[in-house]
């Protein structure tokens, strides 16, 4: 088995003294295989995803309320498209 990028990466988190990985093999610093456990490696993946997706829906909410206030400061569609993008 060959982890993928997500989980690669929850695997450095999870476990900062891992320092590479070959495959599913995980190695310290010394060279020394590290032992972790797939399943809480997993579940960070889907937390990451899931903290990404919410900080996605805030900026997206943070936007639209942005938009709104312009727009009832009086600006036009033009004027705010040009300040907020």
């Amino acid at each position: 088995m060959i982890l993928n990028i997500e989980q690669t990466e929850a695997l450095y988190k999870l476990y900062p003294q891992i320092k590479s990985t070959i495959g599913d093999i995980a190695y310290d610093a010394n060279g020394n295989e590290v032992t972790y456990n797939l399943q809480t490696v997993n579940a960070k993946v889907t937390q990451d995803e899931a903290d990404k997706t919410s900080q996605e829906q805030a900026q997206a909410t943070a936007k639209a309320s942005a938009l709104a206030k312009l727009t009832a400061l009086g600006l036009t569609q033009a004027e705010v498209t040009a300040l907020v993008g």
